[in-house]
């Protein structure tokens, strides 16, 4: 159990870390930085939140064009009252990362989502709360990417 926690509450503290606004240059702490980035495989659009160059992601959102629900997984979670859990009863363990990520469906015309594209803020809720995770001009334009693309009709 204890070796679940470790994991789960370094993800959850940088998150909270980065979404706070940073006047310090981060090279000079060794901070990680964490961005928001737009992948494709295959037919799936992977948007994703975690440090640049790792696999170290606190959420990534995935969809296939023309299916009206996006999969979130990672340690925190959109705030949205429309947030339908992938399990119900225990969330297992992530074999990767030892803690418990948990997993769930979006609906891509969620308030939420939108608000990522529109105005460059996610809220999300984990263990340690509520914040908001934000984004540059740059990555509103790829979540607005990612909407397009996932509300498409391609095959």
């Amino acid at each position: 159990m204890f070796k679940a926690l470790i994991p789960a509450a370094a993800a959850i503290a940088l998150v909270a870390f980065a979404a706070r606004p940073q006047t310090l240059d981060a090279s000079i702490h060794d901070v990680p930085t964490m961005t928001w980035r737009l992948n494709y495989e295959d037919q799936t659009a992977k948007l994703t939140y975690g440090v640049d160059n790792s696999d170290q992601l606190a959420l990534m959102i995935t969809c296939q064009p023309g299916e009206p629900m996006a999969v979130v997984y990672g340690y925190v979670q959109p705030d949205s009252p429309r947030l339908t859990p992938a399990t119900l009863g225990p969330t297992p363990i992530d074999p990767l990362s030892g803690g418990d990520a948990s997993e769930s469906f979006i609906a891509l015309n969620d308030p939420t989502l939108a608000a990522l594209a529109r105005d460059g803020a996610l809220r999300v809720v984990g263990e340690a709360g509520s914040s908001v995770i934000p984004a540059s001009v740059q990555e509103r334009r790829l979540a607005a990417d990612f909407l397009a693309y996932c509300g498409s009709a391609r095959v």
